[in-house]
């Protein structure tokens, strides 16, 4: 009789530390948890910032990220025994206590306790602020992956042997996107979520796209191009430097494509000088510098590299068969960038005028990318650069004047058309018409529709602001200017 109190208090003791361990495991459930969402959702390049100012957390956290296969397997590792432990533990107590429907008990009384306090709530608070959470529990997570460092090797030598009988190679599929992918996804999120102006993510993008545009993307077409015929006496030759808007100018001889040369407004001004104004003593030859010649693949992250190379500004674009396609200057791979960049001597040329009635009139050989930086549209531009070529293109057919047709969730309405070149658009958005499945409409000019050889009339229109940089690769369009700068 004597030794009953002493039995029951000895239960009491054995109830309460049971009762603790099983919290110590709820709470060792709780950090796992919290460690694996919050290292997971960390900013590296944040972490990267922090530790360069000195916080050796932060380094933890690099660390442990780079090899973050091991670190999950022992965050979740931890997670499952602390909650099996638990578990386990608190059933055989609620056996003891009331007998076989203990199991239903500790079955209902575990899954709430761990859904709440050991998955949700940490996992609530880690999520919110992931970075400081990182922070916190670096030194603890750096132990517990040191812990179970032996234990971890095992289970990645098992679970690499599974998924290598099912054809998956981890190294292979470490990351479905680049850096720079990564970068620019990033960069969109903040604009979305305000973090970033339009402008920036703009100019980052353009930045970032330099290695995937090509220099026939950028360049002024020949079509485009001012250039001077060597034969002309030299005052003529003068008489047009001076005229024109641009700073260097290609010299020809024979026949335009035949580029011998050129020409440095400022070279021929030192000229004149030097001859006291007497323009027609000029050599023109002998002030005209070598013409450097580049291909139209060229990249513009490698072109701009060579510009700064060389310390040049001008070059002479030439296809696979060396014609002279066109002409790109440092100044049209900064537009890329920062948008576009004009002075008080470049020429206005007005290609996108926006309608009050939301549709815009555009010229025919306004770039794409262009219009969806102004608009904010996502009009494709992989088939075609210009407003003209994505209608000819979808079309499959060169349109009349007032035919009108709908594709990509926009209407485009033919206004002017010089020859087999389309100059002058409506564009409107279809609100009936989902983006990207529209399908071309061919037809009959509708009513009111422009007459041939005319412009845009009805509703009032004003000028739009230049785009910034461009984020695509496109085909080779010719750019809206004259020349090159």
């Amino acid at each position: 009789m004597h030794g009953a109190p002493a039995e029951v208090a000895a239960q009491g003791v054995d109830l309460w530390l049971d009762i603790a361990i099983v919290v110590a495991c709820i709470t060792l459930s709780a950090f796992f948890a919290a460690a694996e969402t919050a290292l997971t959702a960390a900013s590296r390049a944040r972490m990267h910032a922090i530790e360069k100012g000195g916080d050796v957390r932060a380094g933890i956290v690099t660390r442990l990220l780079e090899d973050r296969e091991r670190f999950i397997g022992a965050m979740l590792l931890g997670n499952n025994v602390a909650n099996i432990s638990a578990s386990a533990l608190i059933t055989s107590v609620l056996l003891a206590l009331v007998g076989e429907t203990g199991v239903i008990y500790a079955t209902v009384m575990m899954t709430v306790i761990i859904l709440v306090f050991a998955e949700v709530l940490p996992k609530t608070i880690a999520i919110n602020f992931p970075d400081r959470a990182s922070l916190f529990l670096a030194r603890m997570v750096s132990v517990m992956v040191a812990v179970f460092g032996p234990v971890l090797a095992a289970v990645e030598i098992v679970v690499r042997g599974i998924l290598r009988l099912f054809g998956v190679d981890l190294d292979e599929n470490r990351s479905m996107l680049s850096g720079v992918e990564e970068l620019k996804s990033a960069v969109d999120l903040l604009h979305q979520e305000g973090g970033v102006e339009r402008s920036d993510r703009d100019m980052v993008g353009g930045l970032l796209d330099l290695h995937d545009l090509e220099v026939q993307d950028v360049m002024v077409h020949r079509t485009k191009m001012q250039s001077i015929n060597a034969a002309l006496p030299p005052a003529e030759v003068l008489r047009e430097v001076l005229a024109s808007p641009h700073t260097r100018l290609p010299l020809w001889r024979g026949e335009p494509d035949e580029i011998i040369g050129v020409l440095h407004a400022k070279e021929v001004l030192r000229a004149l000088s030097e001859l006291g104004g007497d323009g027609t003593r000029l050599d023109i030859d002998a002030i005209a510098f070598e013409p450097w010649f580049v291909p139209a693949t060229t990249s513009l992250q490698d072109q701009l590299q060579e510009f700064l190379r060389r310390k040049q500004h001008f070059a002479l674009v030439v296809d696979e068969y060396g014609e002279v396609e066109g002409l790109v200057t440092l100044e049209d791979i900064l537009e890329e960038i920062v948008g576009d960049i004009r002075d008080e001597h470049d020429l206005a040329v007005q290609g996108l005028r926006l309608n009050a009635d939301g549709s815009v009139t555009v010229d025919g050989s306004v770039p794409i990318r262009d219009l969806n930086r102004v608009m904010n549209w996502e009009l494709p531009d992989e088939e075609a650069n210009t407003i003209a070529g994505l209608v000819i293109h979808e079309a499959q057919t060169i349109p009349d004047v007032g035919q009108v047709f709908t594709f990509h969730g926009f209407r485009f309405e033919v206004l002017r058309k010089v020859r087999n070149l389309l100059t002058l658009m409506r564009v409107t958005p279809d609100g009936d018409d989902e983006a990207g499945k529209g399908t071309a409409a061919k037809g009959a000019a509708p009513k009111g529709a422009a007459p041939k050889g005319a412009a845009a009339k009805g509703a009032a229109s004003k000028p739009l602001p230049a785009p910034a940089g461009r984020r695509r690769p496109a085909p080779p369009t010719p750019r809206l200017q004259l020349g090159a700068e």
